[in-house]
Formats: structure tokens, sequence, C-alpha cells
């Protein structure tokens, strides 16, 4: 092994304790860890034992203290409102610290819940560094978000204090926040004595009196607080994965590995350090935006952008271009999904070539399967390197990736490319018998897991085990099934769930995608397994079509049926594909194949709430009940 990549990748596994003390050296501690990892640790094993830190010190005080608080921290910009602005680490520190004495005045103490309903907005950055700042353990849900599902929230996490704005702003409305809080603190069996508003010019919320605190004025009583000590492995953040449904599942990421994994990945993986401005066009809700807007790029003392707005709509499909050029954007992290929503506007690329894009460096492409007619179409219109990178709520940072900060390797299109040093993966078969290169079965990750990973679910240790350990023993269950390929690359096939039967047949429902995806005249598509009597499952094709094309749609869908016998083959069955205005998603852009599946099978479903717009549900059903 001669590459950074493999020097680093053997180390982190045979050697696991000193590549990542070696890692946590660049993190401030207040006690440096008795002991790196603690393998017997349970439910599973825990790092930098003993040591203890203050998150938001290394992602804001020690840049202002090493005399970098002139340097741009944050960026926010939103087309929706046509506002924008920067701040310095020295003015982060001072909102942040400005905020987090208001909520310690509240009563917020170490290990005290907060949480916070927010949207895309400096403020929900500050309020989730003031908690980290005074040790309390912060829980994002979606501004917006179904007043039920915050109410279950509420009874899990027990927070004290609720944060909130008074308002979310979507392209075509403003969403009142009020009546959703209202409601969930009524329905909640969880009492929470008290909330902190922040008021949004476009609709402001009327206070309860004796409940509610203005956010400004609650600053500008406060007096700033200092950061608390914590230990590496108490609670930094739940967060509540996407379609929980019964007991929630609030996935629980400590400080001390958190900090470490997090730091090292900025460089390692992304290429970026002090200086640089990365974007992770994402949401603060979900589990890229805690890592990669907020904590990531501050903890590297990089520039983050906060975005408001929509790949395409806001004003056009020129919008993450128009915002790499007036920021310098040097790194841009988003979903396919935006991606194939850009392509399907601007299929040509001209929206792109209005703009300067020189400082971008790279495009990281996460969250759901990467296509290779998405990555083809990405690479030659922006001309830089696209990556598609695998991970999850639970890892918190990616499993596998093309680390450019240690080696460009050569890319393959359909792979996330090689592990990430500290993942141990294997293919497994259903045994748990580990598999032999390129054979197919699941994929699973060797304990233990590197720092920055789930070490279990809020208060419920017997399933945080029950769900991901102990189907394999002595292997995490990713619920992804895939291969690896004789030079170490990896091919995520999909959920084990999307591995359908076919009269026998196990076959990929993600490789039928990709040849679906390579039609010219296919925006986006996805396939799920709908139930037959006769097979047991077929696959079913829905497909949006690209802007522009006025085709009929019956000669599209018999083209592609052709495309996947030919490609996948007969035993495939593909014979049904359906062309649709829009699939259903969530606000990160991942397709809910689930809520399909059973459209088509024509079975009860719960609306998730985790949906971007509800109404396309009734317009699926119509789709098929028509075709």
């Amino acid at each position: 092994m001669s590459g950074a990549y493999e020097k680093a990748y053997e180390a982190s596994i045979v050697r696991p304790e000193s590549f990542w003390g070696e890692a946590g050296e660049s993190i401030e501690w207040t006690r440096r860890w008795d002991k790196v990892l603690d393998r017997s640790a349970s439910p599973a094993p825990r790092w930098f034992v003993g040591g203890s830190l203050n998150t938001c010190h290394n992602a804001v005080d020690r840049h202002v203290l090493a005399g970098r608080g002139a340097a741009t921290a944050v960026i926010y910009d939103s087309p929706i409102t046509g506002a924008t602005g920067k701040l310095t680490y020295a003015e982060l520190l001072e909102r942040v610290s400005g905020f987090a004495g208001g909520l310690r005045d509240l009563g917020v103490e170490r290990g005290d819940r907060v949480l916070i309903y927010m949207p895309m907005i400096p403020q929900t950055l500050i309020a989730m560094l003031a908690c980290a700042r005074i040790g309390a353990v912060h829980s994002v849900v979606f501004g917006g978000f179904a007043a039920q599902e915050l109410a279950i929230r509420i009874d899990d996490a027990k927070p004290k204090l609720i944060v909130w704005a008074s308002c979310g702003i979507e392209p075509s409305r403003v969403i009142p926040y009020k009546p959703l809080v209202d409601r969930a603190l009524e329905s909640a069996q969880w009492r929470v004595a008290a909330t902190v508003v922040c008021q949004r010019e476009q609709q402001p919320a009327q206070l309860v009196r004796g409940r509610d605190h203005d956010w400004d004025e609650l600053v500008q009583r406060a007096e700033p607080a200092a950061c608390v000590a914590v230990a590496a492995t108490d609670p930094l953040y739940i967060l509540y994965t996407s379609g929980t449904t019964g007991k929630p599942k609030g996935v629980v990421r400590d400080h001390g590995g958190h900090a470490v994994a997090l730091l090292w990945s900025m460089q390692a993986i992304y290429g970026v350090g002090p200086g640089d401005v990365f974007w992770a066009a994402s949401d603060m809700g979900w589990v890229v935006g805690h890592s990669y807007i907020v904590y990531g790029p501050l903890l590297a003392g990089a520039t983050t952008v906060v975005y408001e707005g929509k790949p395409v709509g806001t004003p056009d499909a020129g919008a993450f271009w128009r915002v790499v050029e007036e920021h310098r954007v040097k790194v841009l992290f988003t979903a396919p999904t935006a991606i194939r929503a850009i392509r399907r506007e601007d299929p040509d690329g001209k929206l792109v070539r209005e703009y300067d894009r020189s400082s971008l460096e790279a495009l990281y492409l996460a969250g759901e399967r990467l296509d290779p007619d998405t990555y083809f179409w990405a690479r030659d219109v922006l001309g830089v390197p696209v990556i598609d990178h695998w991970w999850q709520t639970e890892t918190g940072w990616a499993i596998c990736a093309n680390c450019r900060g240690l080696d460009e390797l050569p890319m393959k299109p359909g792979s996330p490319t090689k592990p990430v040093p500290g993942y141990d993966l294997v293919v497994l078969d259903a045994a748990g018998n580990p598999l032999e290169p390129p054979a197919e079965g699941v994929l699973a990750l060797r304990l233990p897991l590197p720092p920055g990973t789930s070490p279990t679910l809020w208060q419920n240790d017997e399933g945080f085990a029950t769900t991901y350990l102990t189907l394999f023993p002595g292997y995490y269950f990713t619920g992804d099934a895939g291969s690896i390929d004789e030079d170490g690359y990896v091919f995520v096939m999909g959920r084990v769930d999307d591995i359908i039967n076919v009269a026998g047949h196990r076959l990929s429902t993600g490789r039928m995608e990709e040849v679906l995806a390579a039609h010219p005249d296919v925006a986006e598509c996805a396939v799920v397994g709908a139930a037959d009597d006769l097979k047991g499952q077929v696959p079913l094709g829905l497909v949006v079509l690209k802007a522009g094309v006025s085709r009929d749609p019956a000669d599209v869908t018999s083209e592609l049926v052709r495309m996947v016998r030919e490609q996948v083959g007969p035993v495939a069955a593909f014979k049904r594909a359906v062309v649709v205005n829009r699939l259903p998603k969530t606000r990160s852009g991942k397709i809910l194949r689930s809520a399909i599946r059973k459209i088509a099978d024509g079975t009860e479903l719960v609306i998730p709430a985790t949906i971007e717009d509800p109404s396309v549900i009734e317009d699926l059903r119509a789709s098929l009940r028509v075709e």
C-alpha cells in the first residue's frame, strides 16, 4: 500500500486507537481522554472515554482566539426573501454566546433537552451552537413539520424548552408555525414550560404571555454565556429519523467522537480547510445539515452557506450556480434529486454556462443512489469531479467516498468508491458469512464503528442493539444490499427492502432505475416491487419526463420496457412503466419508494410526515388508475 488513502485506511482498521487518537489531537480538550476506545461499552463501543471538551468552543471560540475572528463563518442566502448576509467568526461568537445566555436565564442546564423547530435561517445554526455551548442536548425538527409528529418528539425527548420561528417561507406561500406549535404542545403529554420565538417579518406570531419569549428581547437582557465542559461521551444532539412511526427512533450523537470525526472528514474527504467556502445544499433538520452545514465546516474553520431556496424555481434552474459564483463556493454537497431537478429544467446546461464556476472544485452527492446518467450529465456540464458518497443518519458521516483530501481515486460510475478510513465494510450472506468479491449480499460494518457514529438511540439501548447489532453479531447492519468488486469499489444496490423477488430471482430495483434514467427523455425515475399473484413481485417503473418533451408517453414507456429487457434481461419481468408528473419525496429529496409501493399494491398508506408535498399522493393514485 503506497497511496495516502491506502495507508490511512489500513491504519484505521489495524490500529484504530492510535489512528483516531492522533486525529483527536486536532481538537482542543478541557481534559484529555483516559482511553481512546472502550470496546467493552454497551450497547456499542465508545470513543475518547474520560475526556471532556466543548463542541461550540472548537467550532467557534478557538478560531477567534487563534486570530481568525474576522474570517467569514456563515453566509446566509435566501432567494425566497431576497435577503443575504455574512457573519464573521467573531460575530458568530457574540450571537451564540448571547443566545446561550438567554437559554441559561430560562433555566436550561447541562443535559437538558432543547427542541428546535426552525427553517433555514442563521438563527437555527445559532440555536444549535448555543445549546452545545452550555451542554444542553438539541433536537432539531423541521420547521413546518406536522403538529402530531412534533408532539411525538416532544414526548420522547422531554425538552425543557422549544425554540421556534414565527414562520417558514416557501416559493409560493408563507407557513405560520404558531398553529403547529400550539397544537403540538396541547396534544403532547410532556409539559414544556417555555418557548423562545424568532420573529420573522413575513409573519410575526402572537406570543402567549408567560410561555413564549421573544428571541431578541431575551438576548438583550442576557449576559453572554461561557462554554461548559462536557464529557466526550455526553450526547450533543438527538436526531429523529424520517418516517418515524410508533416509538420514535432518536439517533444520538456524542460530543467527542463527533468533533474528531467531522473535523478529520472535512480535510480527508472534502479537501476543505480554513477559509474555504463549503456549501451543503440541504436542510439543518437532516443529518447532512447537522454534520455539514453546522458542525463540520465550522470545526474546520471554513465558511458555511445557509441557503433558503430550492434547486429550481427560486427563480430558475440556475439558482445553485448563482450561489457558487457569488460566494466562491469550493465544494458543493447536495442530493442527486436536486441535480436531476436542475437537469430536467435545463437539460442542455445552458444556465450552468451563464455563471462563473471557476471556484468550484468538486460536487459531492449523497442521500440516495446516484444513477450513472445523472453522474455523467453533472460531470460533463460542470467540468469538475462528481463524487457519489454513501452514508446514513446513524453514521453521521460518509461510510464510502472518494477521499479527495487523501488521494483522488479513479471513479467508477454507480459506485461511491471505497470505504472511508474507519469503516470496515464487508458483504455478508443471509447467514452472516462474509462473501468474496464480487458477490452480492448485505452490506455490514465490522465493529467497532469509527468515532462520530451513533452509539445508541435516545433512551433506548435495547432498541439500538435489536435494530443494528443483533442480526449479525459483531457487525453493524446497514440495511443496504450491495457488493464490493475486485478493486475494492463498493456498489450499493439499495435498501434490502428494495431488492425484489421476481419468481424466485432476487433483482435490484436500483439496476433497473439506472436503465430508465439513461433514456434521453427521462428526468428522474423510481422502480418498486409491486405485488403479483403469479410471480410474487413484479417491477413497476415510474418516470418523470424532462421539460419540453412532447412525445406520446406510450412511445416512451414502450422504449423503457424494451431497454430493461435488453440490459437487465427477461428475468426482470419488467413490463410496466408509467409516466407521472412528479414523484413523492421527502423534504431532503429522497424518493418515498415505500409510499409508491403501497399505492401500487392498493394497501393502506399513512402519508409520511416527512413528505414535501402531500398532494403528490393523490396525483400518483390518479396516474396509476388511469394507466
